[in-house]
């Protein structure tokens, strides 16, 4: 049966969140642009790995090539973050690029790449709240090539740690946790201080004896 296969080189729905620009301008940039976002890296790809397969689709010998790659950074720890900016000298090279490399494997992950507006500094840091890019900060899946767990739930998971260990601190650990959990047991507690014997009540009751039976 036939298949309907979308062309790598089309319009993505990727857009800088930042810019101010009509689609009409944007557009026409983008017919023009040698920059390339590239997105869904491992944290612990470097930029020569990333360099080794940009080149592929690079033409050193019609004066092109990849002219710099600047590495997406975590806004907080400067560390990489998962994408980057790689800029060609041309814009066939770019096109190229988007149609032969975008879907591809790096590091064992399918990377995703973009034609760009361009890079401005300030854009190689993440947006999202920890400092890393806004679909960490949300994510709820493990992923050891980023970071693990998403930044939200990893926040989720240490207030539940927290709350636990002020709970049992406060309430005089689980053993009191317990007790206040259940009303029986802590009314039967009530119930045998009430009837423990208190001695020095008793050698006042002796000794007012004591004193009656003298008289």
């Amino acid at each position: 049966m036939a298949q309907v296969v979308n062309p790598l080189d089309q319009a993505s729905t990727y857009r800088d969140s930042q810019s101010r620009l009509d689609a009409q301008k944007t557009q026409d940039l983008l017919d023009r642009s040698s920059t390339l976002y590239v997105g869904n890296l491992s944290f612990y790809t470097t930029e020569e790995q990333i360099y080794d397969l940009f080149q592929k689709s690079a033409s050193p010998e019609d004066g092109g090539g990849v002219k710099r790659i600047i590495m997406g950074l975590d806004r907080n720890t400067r560390t990489p973050c998962g994408f980057c900016f790689v800029e060609y000298y041309t814009h066939a090279e770019a096109a190229a690029a988007v149609r032969y490399i975008s879907g591809t494997k790096l590091d064992e992950r399918i990377v995703r790449c973009d034609l760009d507006l361009g890079y401005r500094e300030g854009r190689q840091y993440g947006r999202g709240k920890s400092g890393g890019q806004v679909r960490d900060e949300l994510r709820q899946d493990y992923d050891a090539g980023r970071g693990g767990w998403g930044a939200q739930a990893q926040r989720e998971r240490r207030e539940e740690v927290v709350y636990e260990q002020q709970t049992n601190t406060a309430g005089g650990g689980e053993e009191w946790k317990n007790v206040n959990d259940n009303p029986k047991k802590r009314q039967r507690e009530d119930d045998d201080d009430e009837m423990e014997p208190n001695p020095q009540r008793m050698r006042e009751n002796d000794d007012a004896d004591t004193r009656s039976g003298g008289s």
